[in-house]
């Protein structure tokens, strides 16, 4: 990999990409799920539960990828 990039910080920023990509998805559809008016809030609170998980996900692998900086 070029600019100091090994494969490894290439892997996990596909992998970053392709949560995040989730994560937007699930939003679009909570809330197009809220638009049409659903009543199925079960189906709602595990999508947005999949959502925090992915949040958690994403913010893991960002610390993995970007080294703390010690001001």
């Amino acid at each position: 990999m070029h600019d100091g990039m090994t494969l490894a910080d290439a892997e996990l920023k596909k992998r970053l990409k392709i949560l995040e990509q989730e994560h937007r998805d699930l939003d679009m559809a909570i809330e197009a799920l809220h638009s049409a008016g659903s009543f199925d809030q079960l189906q709602i609170l595990r999508m947005k539960k999949r959502k925090l998980m992915l949040r958690d996900q994403i913010r893991h692998l960002e610390d993995q990828i970007l080294p703390d900086i010690i001001a």
